[in-house]
């Protein structure tokens, strides 16, 4: 057992290294972490032995390494996030009665992932595979919410971005950071007839370890209006937040 927190400390460093946008200085990794100069310097050489960690002599910096690669590439492979999120989907619609669907962020599109239905449903456009403009479905707007507002900038450079669907829904950069600030206020996203008229949806982003978001779970259903009539579905939104904070849980990232 006396391993264990060279193994938490080991862990520790690699999503460090993880979470930057370029390979960091051992001092660095020392002050983030709150470890001794020398129990990092062992930590980084374990670790760079082992192929997790690259080391940059001349630049005197540490970067992942090949290893930390095939490790991302083997989990993909095994489609975890999916598996881990259809027995939540599943739970969520016994709750609701509505479908329940996971999305992921690609580019300024959403993918959706999973798509879980009661027996009886009325038929909805995102299925599994599909892909939509981010901005105009809840949970596109409920990821894209978590992002820094530059990155939302670049996804949304002007208005050719902005496609239109049904009349409805964000047109342009600023009208988008409108409803992105709602939807962070509120706790969670909403989409009344953008994709598809007469259905409406609501949505949660599910957080990673550093509280970034990697997928969001929506729940959609009927609901008509004309015009559009500002309704948030608070019950709904909650059964979602629920969701997405068990996802989050089950995968090691954070409540939201």
């Amino acid at each position: 057992m006396t391993d264990i927190p060279a193994l938490r400390r080991g862990l520790a460093v690699l999503r460090l290294l993880a979470g930057r946008a370029g390979p960091v200085t051992a001092a660095y990794v020392a002050r983030e972490l709150a470890l001794p100069r020398s129990t990092t310097y062992h930590l980084l050489a374990e670790l760079a032995e082992a192929g997790f960690v690259t080391h940059l002599p001349e630049e005197r910096r540490y970067g992942l390494g090949l290893a930390a690669f095939e490790l991302g590439s083997a989990y993909l492979r095994h489609d975890p996030l999916e598996r881990l999120a259809r027995p939540v989907l599943q739970a969520l619609i016994t709750r609701t009665n509505h479908v329940a669907q996971l999305g992921v962020l690609h580019g300024r599109e959403t993918l959706y992932l999973v798509r879980e239905q009661p027996v009886r449903h009325a038929t909805v456009v995102t299925d599994m595979g599909v892909r939509l403009p981010a901005h105009l479905p809840a949970s596109g707007r409920a990821m894209l919410g978590g992002l820094p507002a530059a990155q939302v900038r670049a996804l949304f450079p002007d208005r050719s971005a902005f496609v239109d669907r049904t009349g409805r829904g964000p047109r342009d950069l600023p009208a988008l950071r409108r409803l992105l600030t709602e939807s962070r206020r509120r706790g969670w996203a909403v989409e009344d007839g953008y994709v598809t008229p007469g259905f409406a949806s609501v949505a949660a982003p599910v957080l990673d370890h550093g509280g970034h978001p990697i997928a969001a779970i929506s729940t959609t259903f009927r609901h008509e209006c004309a015009p559009e009539c500002g309704a948030t579905w608070p019950e709904l939104a909650e059964e979602t937040r629920r969701a997405a904070a068990e996802l989050a849980a089950r995968i090691g990232g954070t409540r939201g």
